[in-house]
């Protein structure tokens, strides 16, 4: 079995921030499996399905970003799971929107969702897809530009990064990460 957790912040107002754009592709990837992310346990929306033939766990925390590691240590700590099989979706500005980028580890990069989730495991070692928003302009305060929305002439390059984040999560299922990241970051 395997899990991933987009990152993102509940409620309506959130829904189409830049921040949010690894819940957009938790509900993508839900879509094309016909997955339902509607259960409400471990302080987070569950969806269940299988994808490629694998089972697939896909968890949206309803923390908020800066405590999304209380509901991955919840689930690790009810299912028993194990942090080999997890995934990790969340939005990264050092990456120019249009591209992902997949790591199995490494610092939170100033990622309250990933220093989050580092406190909760005691670890930096886990699976992770950038998916890049790009920096604001220079003078732009870093907390306005990820709560605020993408521009109409961003539409085309965020499509590209939630379907590119989809084919690689697919990709993961059946194959190592080594050999995602060797395809995808390429």
């Amino acid at each position: 079995m395997k899990w991933i957790v987009g990152l993102g912040n509940p409620g309506s107002n959130y829904a189409k921030t830049r921040h949010n754009i690894g819940f957009m592709a938790l509900d993508r990837l839900a879509d094309r499996h016909h997955i339902s992310i509607t259960q409400s346990k471990c302080k987070a929306l569950i969806g269940e399905g299988n994808i490629g033939g694998v089972k697939t766990v896909l968890i949206k925390p309803m923390t908020y970003m800066n405590l999304s590691g209380e509901s991955v240590r919840a689930y690790m700590d009810f299912y028993k799971v194990s942090l080999e099989d997890l995934i990790v979706v969340y939005d990264d500005m050092d990456t120019e929107i249009g591209k992902v980028r997949l790591r199995y580890q490494g610092s939170a990069g100033g990622h309250n969702g990933i220093k989050s989730i580092i406190q909760h495991t005691g670890t930096q070692q886990f699976n992770r897809v950038r998916m890049g928003i790009s920096r604001p302009e220079p003078g732009h305060a870093i907390v306005d530009y990820v709560l605020s929305t993408f521009m109409k002439k961003e539409k085309e390059a965020l499509d590209q990064t939630i379907e590119q984040t989809c084919d690689a999560l697919e990709h993961s299922l059946t194959h190592t990460f080594e050999q995602t990241m060797a395809k995808f970051n390429g």
